[in-house]
């Protein structure tokens, strides 16, 4: 059986490891507990960002570096440079703006 080589998908841009972060913090000068504390957060606060999508500290850090925070990790950034944000809280974002409208909604009696 013969393989297709030319349809497969292109595989998705992937973040930046941990320690490449660190390293070009360490270059340009810069610390995460130094770049945390310089900006008026916790020591261990900046840490957090390189696991867990956390937009200010993203942007603090890139800028650190000297790059866009989307070219750090472009997964959590579609390919407008907006925040890629999950179906679910898509669906909340929409609610919000546009809440569902129940019809049979029983008012209290007031006393």
């Amino acid at each position: 059986m013969e393989k297709l080589n030319g349809l497969k998908k292109p595989a998705p841009p992937s973040d930046w490891h941990c320690a490449d972060i660190v390293a070009a913090l360490w270059k340009s000068g810069w610390t995460l507990r130094r770049l945390s504390i310089s900006h008026g957060y916790e020591a261990g606060s900046a840490k957090k960002a390189l696991r867990n999508p956390w937009p200010r500290m993203e942007r603090i850090i890139a800028h650190a570096i000297g790059v866009e925070p989307w070219d750090i990790w472009p997964s959590r950034y579609d390919e407008d440079h907006n925040r890629a944000i999950g179906v679910r809280r898509r669906l909340r974002a929409l609610q919000s703006i546009n809440p569902p409208v129940s019809i049979n909604v029983k008012k209290r009696r007031s006393r």
